[in-house]
């Protein structure tokens, strides 16, 4: 049995970051055209498929996204191994099928992003809730992560936690701050699609610099030992 450091980091993160185990999203950039322009960017699910098949698909006019022989790739340990060392960025799918999450996470991006994290961290505290501080992989947002104990309705929690930033006054109909979404973004699946995803932390290149990890909310300086956050 495999018992390095990284193996060991592989279970302990996929023990924490569960999401859909049947398909997961990978990071794309491709260079805009005319050059100088600008990379585009984003997440799409990561599938299996025949690329000879595609290419004559391809050829015939056709695209990736109405290519039929193509399926998903579930997420296992190699692929997180994989965004652990930098190799690709991975984001999960947080909303199972049966309409529950493992977690629930808030996306903050706006100017006082620290400040309202912090904030959203306290009144967590303050009704027994542990909450954790991660500073996104821009460095220029955070995400506070709460976890459960087994799959919750996302129903129920997303209700819970925006009743929290509404109470502290961090979220409203009209100005809601640096506070963007939670995590699921939807309380039901509306049978198309997967729902919204969420970047995975740890991504070896942003967490050199500091980001995508988790940080203390006082110093924002990044927490020494990542794998025991007790």
């Amino acid at each position: 049995m495999n018992s390095s450091p990284l193996h060991e980091q592989v279970q302990l993160f996929k023990s924490v970051f569960k999401g859909r185990a049947d398909v997961f999203a990978i990071r794309w950039e491709k260079p805009a055209r005319p050059a100088g322009g600008g990379n585009k960017s984003g997440y799409m699910p990561a599938h299996s498929f025949d690329p000879y098949f595609y290419r004559a698909h391809k050829a015939k006019g056709g695209t990736f996204q109405n290519y039929k022989d193509k399926t998903y790739l579930p997420l296992t340990d190699d692929q997180i191994e994989k965004h652990l060392k930098g190799d690709q960025l991975i984001g999960i799918y947080p909303l199972l099928t049966d309409n529950t999450s493992w977690f629930i996470a808030a996306d903050f991006d706006g100017e006082k992003w620290d400040e309202e994290c912090r904030a959203f961290i306290n009144a967590c505290l303050e009704k027994g809730i542990t909450a954790y501080f991660e500073r996104s992989r821009s460095g220029k947002g955070g995400h506070v992560w709460i976890f459960f104990e087994q799959p919750y309705p996302a129903l129920r929690s997303r209700k819970i936690f925006i009743s929290i930033l509404e109470e502290i006054r961090i979220f409203s109909p009209f100005d809601k701050g640096s506070f963007d979404r939670l995590f699921p973004n939807q309380d039901f699946h509306s049978g198309k699609g997967l729902g919204n995803l969420i970047a995975l932390p740890f991504h070896k290149p942003s967490w050199e610099k500091g980001n995508s990890c988790f940080i203390n909310p006082d110093t924002l300086e990044p927490i020494q030992d990542q794998w025991n956050l007790e």
